[in-house]
């Protein structure tokens, strides 16, 4: 079998991004820049992935996800120099290799096996992605000669009348014979303007000794649209966005306003499902079928199960199971776990906690660090006191509870299986199975008060 591995450049510094950070670690939905190319490959069914890395290396290599092997251009010669730096990788019992950039996000899978299917089918020595572009302005265009193979690629500011109406870009991504390859490397220079060693200067080598030169045109220009500034990244974005929407819908979502839903690439949503608009859906968040997300909600890294509705909530590093119903204006911070045909209400916090089956906290109620039983019932303005200014505690409270309007539980405390507590009450003891714990003071009545103190209201 043929083997093949692909070298990802990416140790530009993208000074028009005005960041203080490397340009293929900024993010479209969710993931690098560069962590795109690199998934995009993987799909293509390339596993070995070299990514040469320079300007601020040790973020580049932070960012990404996977496993990949790292070559250090400590100086950015260009983009010729950049593949010699990654040579050691690629010469040995290597059939193919391909040379991406790290900036183009929108490339798929898809397109870079047809790529590399293309170039094996047609024999070539080397071959190059492209695509029409409306507006070729400063890009390479391709050259053609009369049999479809490639004369040259000349650059914008070298072209002549004729070339510049060619609309044949250059992607700056090619596959190439790997021996062939590292032949013309040995013997490109740097006599330019830039003092740069070109990999374009490659295929102007390979043409002149003779080999065969082809390119693969892709009908989508926006795959190959590289990232420079905000503005391109903010474009990037929205494609990429729409893709993952209209693959949901294809799947049976539903999305009621693709243009104001943000869901990023690693999340899961099941088979009629509805996402109302203004959600967002961040992360490895899965959410299953028949639920009803949104609207004005976000949801990350979370397990949400059948058949639940999160209105205008915040569900963050959880999980929600079947059933349930989230807000409005509830917050479930990390690490909780709701349970089945449970009630989170109306500005009711839920931190670091277990809620059981079938339990209601409806409104206005804070818990956090707490075990909570099955079949619960919390009365508004209810606060697990979870916190004592130095150490967090555990509230625990078992099945069949009732827990009173304004009610303080100390933690760390315990409320047994079918125990009350009476509205009002600051609870600090353990509350026995069955027990009713009255914590308050007895009212006291001071007949002509008002009047005495001259504060009648008129």
């Amino acid at each position: 079998m043929d083997s093949i591995n692909a070298v990802i450049l990416a140790a530009g510094e993208g000074k028009r991004m005005k960041s203080k950070h490397p340009k293929v670690s900024h993010k479209v939905c969710g993931k690098p820049i560069i962590q795109h190319v690199i998934d995009s490959v993987h799909l293509a069914g390339l596993k070995k992935v070299v990514v040469v890395v320079g300007h601020k290396a040790d973020e580049v290599k932070k960012c990404i996800g996977t496993d990949v092997d790292f070559v250090l251009q400590s100086e950015q010669l260009g983009t010729g120099h950049a593949v010699i730096c990654a040579s050691e990788y690629i010469k040995e019992g290597i059939d193919y290799t391909l040379v991406l950039t790290g900036d183009t996000p929108l490339i798929t899978g898809e397109t870079l096996s047809s790529f590399v299917e293309f170039h094996k089918k047609n024999k070539l020595n080397a071959t190059i992605l492209t695509s029409d572009f409306e507006d070729p302005t400063g890009y390479g265009r391709i050259v053609r000669n009369s049999d479809e193979s490639v004369e040259k690629i000349v650059e914008h500011k070298d072209a002549s009348e004729d070339e510049k109406k060619i609309k044949e870009i250059n992607s700056g991504m090619f596959c190439f014979n790997t021996k062939d390859l590292i032949k013309a490397l040995n013997k490109i220079n740097n006599n330019n303007a830039q003092g740069e060693y070109y990999l374009t200067d490659v295929i102007e080598i390979m043409e002149r000794d003779g080999l065969s030169i082809g390119a693969y045109k892709i009908e989508n220009p926006t795959e190959i649209m590289g990232i420079n500034d905000r503005t391109q990244l903010a474009c990037a974005e929205k494609v990429m966005r729409h893709r993952i929407l209209n693959n949901l819908m294809i799947n049976g979502v539903t999305i009621m306003d693709p243009d104001s839903t943000y869901i990023e690439k690693d999340a899961f949503i099941g088979a009629d499902t509805v996402v109302y608009p203004n959600t967002i859906i961040e992360g490895n968040t899965v959410i299953g079928e028949d639920c009803i997300i949104g609207p004005n909600s976000r949801i990350v890294d979370s397990t949400v199960h059948d058949l639940v509705e999160i209105n205008n909530s915040v569900v963050l590093k959880s999980e929600v199971k079947k059933e349930t119903h989230v807000g409005p204006f509830a917050y479930i911070r990390p690490e909780s776990l709701i349970g089945s045909n449970v009630k989170i209400g109306d500005f009711v916090e839920i931190k670091k906690s277990t809620i059981g089956d079938g339990t209601k906290v409806s409104h206005l109620t804070y818990v956090g660090d707490s075990e909570v039983g099955r079949n619960v019932n919390f009365g508004c303005g209810t606060v697990t006191v979870n916190y004592n200014g130095k150490n967090k505690n555990k509230t625990i409270i078992g099945d069949n509870a009732f827990i009173g309007c304004n009610t303080n539980l100390v933690a760390p405390v315990k409320v047994g299986n079918d125990a009350y507590t009476a509205a009002g009450s600051t609870i600090t003891r353990e509350v026995p199975d069955g027990a009713l714990a009255v914590a308050r003071e007895r009212q006291v009545n001071k007949e002509g008060w008002v009047e005495r103190k001259g504060l009648k209201r008129k």
